[in-house]
């Protein structure tokens, strides 16, 4: 039984091989195999065949003989008639109906890798258009919210006194520009006498919890850079150890000698001094997560109104 199953394994291997062989390799080796048969009979003693009166015996009519035999025509113009010869005929058809065989094994095997092929792709493009539709019907929640935090990020690094409706965040803030961090907001949505820093931390980690739940929602593998910025802003939001200082409501003395210190800091935020270190943390925070809120509102947008393929 050991045998068997040995030997039948073999021939599974080997007709799998044979399968995966492309076609147009066992149409060549049909094409060879006629000029190599025609040198052979060629080759052989005079009297093997019975040949037509006037019949010619030079190479083309016998290749023309190899083609009548491996395509199994059979004429019978010219006629084996010796052992040798019918057995080189014999072999040159069953080799001629062998890879035919092989020929229509590896048609059919192409056939049905295209065919998985073909599934596969249309389940892939089924699966692109879902997580699409699913992305789409959370596009506008998540715009808004991204909205939302950029105008804290604009109240914060904007002096008070310089606010103004537009309400467009400037990526090129500078240090000092957060001065006014523990004035309210001033922004036309916000109804709270809340510091700006609190009401942009608050809107930071909704809106990082929104990014986490659009990650488990949508497979965003077919976005790359959709899903890196979502991933590095809901990171940025974990890293940042600040916020404690920020939330807990400082004493307001506290907070103006903090924006004393801001105004008249003149430095980079990397040289700022210890009492100014959450500061400077929160600086390079919003710099970071503003920047990709602002691609994460530019990549969506496109999302939104591009066609579908």
């Amino acid at each position: 039984m050991s045998a068997l199953h040995h030997l039948s394994n073999r021939i599974r291997h080997f007709f799998h091989v044979v399968s995966n062989v492309r076609p147009i390799v066992w149409i060549c080796l049909y094409v060879a195999l006629t000029p190599v048969f025609a040198l052979i009979y060629q080759a052989l003693p005079d009297g093997q065949f019975r040949i037509p009166d006037g019949a010619g015996t030079d190479y083309g009519s016998w290749l023309y003989y190899s083609i009548v035999t491996i395509t199994t025509l059979g004429f019978g113009d010219y006629t084996p008639a010796h052992g040798l010869a019918q057995s080189v005929t014999a072999v040159e058809v069953m080799c001629g109906l062998i890879i035919l065989g092989f020929f229509l094994n590896a048609v059919g095997s192409m056939k049905s890798e295209i065919d998985v092929e073909s599934e596969v792709e249309k389940q892939r493009r089924l699966n692109q258009e879902t997580q699409r539709q699913n992305l789409l019907r959370n596009i506008p929640a998540t715009l808004h919210n991204l909205n939302i935090f950029l105008s804290y990020c604009y109240a914060v690094t904007t002096p008070a006194a310089k606010r103004a409706d537009e309400q467009r965040y400037n990526p090129d803030f500078s240090f000092s520009d957060m001065a006014d961090m523990f004035r309210p907001s001033g922004l036309p949505d916000d109804n709270t006498k809340l510091p700006a820093v609190q009401r942009l931390l608050k809107s930071a980690e909704r809106t990082s919890l929104l990014l986490d739940s659009l990650q488990n929602r949508v497979d965003m593998l077919q976005w790359p850079e959709l899903l890196e910025n979502c991933f590095g802003f809901v990171a940025d939001c974990e890293m940042f150890t600040s916020a404690d200082r920020f939330l807990l409501h400082p004493k307001p003395e506290a907070e103006q000698t903090v924006a004393e210190k801001l105004k008249t800091f003149t430095g980079s935020p990397e040289d700022a001094p210890a009492e100014l270190q959450p500061e400077a943390e929160l600086y390079h925070f919003i710099k970071k997560t503003a920047s990709r809120a602002l691609t994460l509102e530019t990549l969506l947008s496109e999302i939104a109104s591009a066609k579908p393929e």
